[in-house]
């Protein structure tokens, strides 16, 4: 390791980018792999209590503990997903009503054209149709992309809950594969980190199932103060898709906004946008940091670039997975000496250990530099 700290800084800068690009590469063909290993690594850390609780207080095999486990978490989340398909159904029903309520916004629209622009309707119309065609091939090819997105959806979710059951299964063995892995100096290290881990992912996941009922709850009062029609589900859309940063409530307040559109006046759009800048900024400022954000402390342009990267990689769910991931890496940062400026680059706060060890340094360079000026000169020197 004192070989490595004696290279030259583009020598490590260039193994640095190397692994990063040989990581991301086995990232993208090992997607199908990874992400529902680490789905099914996240949750199977937050459900060992659960199946700890089996284990010692009903003497359950560890096995028949993690299988039931896994169950009643995935009979909660299908139960949320009830929830929303009884809703959406619901919309369903309602599909003439909304078509009525558009083709009526569509004719004030060519009204308005015609008057603004000077365009008849016949030319609209005409225009129109020369894009029908072009129209239903790109909805064909939607549907085909839904299909697909769905059907992989379901492969995930499988192989996720079949990850939950052997990881909370060989909890115990792959700890001590950790141990056997690193020398005995380094226990103490090794066990700080899964320790971290595993505390940070139960007050993360918490936190944000947390997060995801007070942004809930916020939506069903403010759609309710405007009287919006489905504002059950909408409220729990809202708050499940915020779960994607930056980008949920955007995809969010998009699907209100035409559901209002169908349902309702065009005018309550503006205040379907103002209670959405509302529910964002106490989100952003009062939930976020006190629920979510203080157990993971990354800061926000790290944050930006592994959205972004999450999104090149893995799409919607490595997004989801991206801060996550970044919180782990940090936690190991943290905890490996020769990784800590990582973890303070990654860090969204100046309390890290490295501060102390930089102003010591620079303390120790100061005086030293004082004491060299207040020196005699030395004949051997000159």
């Amino acid at each position: 390791m004192d070989t490595i700290q004696k290279w030259p800084f583009y020598l490590k800068l260039t193994c640095t980018l190397l692994s990063i690009i040989c990581l991301t590469f086995i990232a993208i063909i090992g997607k199908q792999i990874i992400v529902p290993l680490i789905l099914g690594f996240l949750i199977s850390i937050l459900l060992v209590p659960v199946c700890n609780f089996f284990e010692r207080y009903l003497k359950l095999p560890r096995a028949i503990a993690s299988i039931i486990t896994t169950l009643l978490f995935a009979s909660f989340i299908l139960g949320i997903f009830y929830l929303i398909a009884i809703q959406m159904s619901e919309i369903a029903n309602e599909w003439p009503t909304f078509q009525k309520q558009i083709m009526d916004a569509f004719s004030e629209i060519q009204k308005w054209i015609h008057h603004t622009f000077g365009v008849n309707s016949h030319a609209q119309i005409e225009y129109l149709s020369k894009n029908v065609k072009t129209t239903i091939e790109t909805s064909t090819i939607v549907i085909e992309k839904v299909i697909s997105i769905l059907s992989a959806v379901g492969v995930l979710t499988l192989f996720t809950f079949l990850y939950v059951i052997f990881l909370l299964i060989y909890r115990g063995q792959l700890v001590k594969f950790l141990y056997y892995v690193f020398n005995s100096n380094t226990h103490n290290q090794v066990y700080n980190v899964i320790s971290s881990i595993q505390k940070m992912v139960k007050q993360y996941l918490i936190g944000l199932f947390l997060q995801m009922l007070v942004v809930s709850t916020l939506a069903f009062v403010a759609f309710s103060i405007l009287d919006l029609k489905y504002k059950f589900v909408l409220a729990i859309l809202t708050g499940v898709l915020n779960v994607v940063p930056y980008v949920g409530i955007i995809i969010s307040l998009i699907v209100t906004s035409i559901i209002t559109f169908a349902t309702m006046s065009a005018s309550k759009l503006v205040f379907v946008l103002v209670a959405f800048v509302a529910i964002h900024a106490i989100d952003g400022n009062i939930v976020m940091p006190k629920i979510v954000g203080s157990k993971v402390k990354i800061n926000s342009l790290i944050v930006v670039i592994g959205l972004v990267i999450g999104e090149m990689t893995w799409g919607v769910i490595g997004m989801f997975l991206s801060i996550p991931i970044l919180a782990l890496m940090k936690i190991i940062f943290d905890n490996v000496t020769e990784l800590k400026p990582w973890g303070y680059l990654l860090g969204d706060d100046d309390s890290t250990e490295i501060d102390d060890d930089l102003d010591t340094f620079l303390t120790k360079k100061l005086q030293a530099k004082k004491k060299n000026k207040m020196k005699p000169i030395d004949e051997e020197t000159v």
